[in-house]
């Protein structure tokens, strides 16, 4: 008898760990367990998401015949972790080999290697093949190159499954049609509301679940719509290809007030839980595209994400940890501001990010990257608080994923391992991008001053206090020649500003 493990992101019924499974003899084990639920401490909603689609996919496997051992969170027997409940299932089962599909995280994958040893048993750990790179394919690709760009590595993937091909080229004469992607927010979009899911009773006990244990997690639990469903997964993504595809990549960087969710698909969480196969996504909207239903530069840019991005972070992810956890290249030190918690800031761009992660354990990109991480980045925050409050926030968040994007994409901890410059940028992008600041306390045309917008002297002091890290960067050229430009009263006024600015939150002001 083969015991087999199914983890909370690995909710594919083709998933390797039940490739061969024998319905008359093995144990299927899925478990809700305290180490996985707190070891950052997760968005409410982002727990409640888990647990629902865990049960709903226990319950299709049960549906199918197969012989499913489930333990809920509240079981008074639950051991609290996946060895224990492994161990536990030992004692119950006369089981000869634990068979597992390797997991997303480092962590996890250090654990499971010493639980042959540890529980007595074989163990047999097999590659996750959902994603369409394996860590060793990534890891030949990237071998000898002294910088490992996404750009490349894409056309490759798009070469391998003949994604938006035309014989040997691309469809269209360019592989990324990123610099069409880029429209600035525009009054009077009428932005169609995102997918959502009536819960249904499983749901609802989930939710009562997570009200009963989890009450000092951050983030509101209600209202509840995520799909949490193969089928409801499916409709969400149908819903995105037929209304908001089209104009996803014209406005994909654009941010407007009261309007989280965009034209974006919303079905990461989907992806990387296992409810939704990334190739099955690629295909779908090169088909709108073949069909006329959305434009190039739209399905281009879904398209790299999850093809590209998706698969390019996971294979830095894994070619470079553990090391790659502790990357500080600019020795960044300062804590988490409170607001990131609470929202209680006067920057309206930051309140609005922060207020909409809270209310929908959900931001898209450019918030994440342009405002929430760009903060982040020039005020010189602690890689391992930012981390750690990414990874806790957002329903799509796995380490493999989020670790690459924030101190690679977001921090530059990396030190450009990942991104050829720091996304670091003034509140002027921040304008042209979004209609945050008519709203908001400070103004982003103005530098300096109680009133000037902090990203404005901010960004200005990252670019000074970093100068001997990144001068010699090819693309920081034209922002190290404007502030040599910068007169000595100039420059002092940046340093006056920002002392002011740290000391305020230092005093529990709100800034």
């Amino acid at each position: 008898m083969k015991l087999r493990l199914i983890l909370g992101d690995q909710l594919s019924q083709n998933i390797s760990s039940l490739s061969d499974v024998d319905a008359q003899k093995d144990v299927v084990l899925m478990c809700e367990v305290r180490s996985e639920a707190t070891y950052v401490k997760h968005h409410k909603k982002k727990i409640a998401f888990v647990f629902s689609a865990m049960r709903h996919f226990a319950d299709a496997l049960s549906d199918e015949g197969l012989n499913v051992r489930y333990v809920r969170y509240d079981d008074p027997k639950n051991a609290g972790s996946l060895r224990g409940e492994v161990a536990r299932a030992l004692d119950d089962y006369d089981i000869d080999e634990v068979i597992v599909t390797t997991a997303g995280e480092h962590r996890l994958v250090q654990d499971m290697a010493g639980w042959a040893e540890k529980l007595d048993v074989a163990v047999s750990i097999r590659d996750d093949d959902r994603f369409l790179c394996s860590a060793a394919e990534f890891a030949t690709w990237a071998e000898g190159r002294k910088q490992l760009r996404m750009e490349y590595f894409y056309r490759e993937m798009r070469q391998k499954y003949s994604v938006l091909m035309d014989q040997d080229g691309p469809v269209g004469g360019q592989w990324n049609y990123d610099a069409e992607n880029r429209k600035p927010a525009e009054a009077g979009l009428d932005v169609p509301a995102t997918y959502k899911a009536k819960p249904d009773a499983i749901t609802q006990e989930v939710i009562d679940l997570v009200n009963a244990h989890f009450t000092d997690h951050f983030g509101d639990l209600t209202p509840f719509h995520f799909a949490v469903t193969r089928d409801q997964a499916i409709s969400a993504l149908e819903e995105f290809i037929a209304r908001r595809l089209k104009l996803f990549g014209d406005y994909q960087d654009a941010m407007i007030q009261g309007e989280p969710w965009m034209y974006h698909s919303h079905i990461g969480l989907y992806v990387n839980c296992g409810l939704l196969d990334p190739l099955d996504c690629i295909e779908r909207a090169e088909a709108a595209y073949h069909k006329g239903a959305a434009p190039l530069n739209a399905v281009e840019g879904f398209i790299r994400q999850i093809l590209g991005w998706r698969e390019y972070v996971r294979g830095v992810y894994w070619l470079k940890m553990p090391d790659y956890k502790t990357a500080n290249y600019f020795d960044a030190d300062r804590a988490l501001p409170d607001f990131y918690w609470s929202a209680e800031t006067q920057m309206n761009c930051m309140r609005q990010c922060i207020t909409e992660t809270k209310q929908n354990a959900y931001a898209h990109h450019i918030q994440r990257l342009m405002v929430l991480g760009n903060f982040a980045l020039i005020a010189g925050l602690d890689p391992d608080e930012v981390n750690n409050w990414y990874m806790l926030v957002y329903a799509d968040a796995y380490e493999w994923v989020e670790l690459p994007n924030v101190s690679g994409m977001i921090l530059y901890a990396d030190g450009g391992l990942l991104a050829s410059k720091p996304y670091a940028a003034s509140g002027a992008y921040i304008n042209k991008m979004s209609n945050y600041c008519g709203s908001c306390k400070y103004k982003p045309t103005v530098k300096n001053g109680p009133t000037a917008c902090p990203f404005n002297y901010l960004y200005w002091d990252f670019i000074a206090r970093n100068e001997g890290k990144l001068r010699g960067n090819p693309r920081m050229g034209f922002m190290y020649k404007s502030l040599d430009r910068m007169g000595d009263e100039k420059r002092q006024a940046v340093q006056d500003d920002t002392r002011r600015f740290f000391k305020a939150i230092e005093a529990d002001e709100k800034v």
